[in-house]
């Protein structure tokens, strides 16, 4: 995989983190790279908030990758605390390169450090490839989701 650095993020990822987020058929329905405001201020947010990872990938100075891992203290499953991935977005030259197995690998053993009993994640019902990925790293599609837009 070559020199491959995994990151917190920073404020000068912002404009490579969100156009990724934007380089897909539902990314570019619902994001704004044309005003990085509310992504500065969400970074900051999240970047104050000790159960919050924003990370980048970077290899040779580039951003190439980014996800987001949330660590959810709970008491269902006898106080367990979980995590979720979001946000996992490979750039498109990276794609089929190994990085978003090496990422969510990063995750599951971020959240082992974090002492979580349960990963978990969602995926747009229209990803099937995503779908198949996360299942081959041992994911399971286990429930149904369900959003409320407000």
């Amino acid at each position: 995989m070559g020199d491959l650095e995994i990151r917190p993020a920073v404020a000068d990822d912002i404009p490579a983190i969100v156009a990724m987020l934007a380089d897909d058929p539902l990314g570019a329905q619902r994001e704004s790279p044309d005003d990085l405001t509310p992504y500065a201020s969400a970074l900051e947010r999240l970047s104050s908030d000790p159960n919050q990872r924003v990370v980048v990938a970077v290899r040779e100075g580039r951003v190439v990758g980014t996800l987001q891992l949330t660590i959810i203290p709970g008491l269902s499953r006898r106080g367990a605390t979980r995590s979720i991935v979001e946000g996992v977005r490979v750039h498109a030259d990276e794609r089929g390169s190994g990085l978003g197995t090496r990422f969510i690998e990063w995750a599951v053993e971020e959240s082992r450090r974090a002492d979580c009993q349960l990963v978990q994640l969602t995926s747009d019902v229209t990803r099937t490839d995503a779908h198949r990925f996360y299942e081959r790293l041992g994911f399971v599609a286990s429930h149904v989701g369900f959003k409320l837009h407000l």
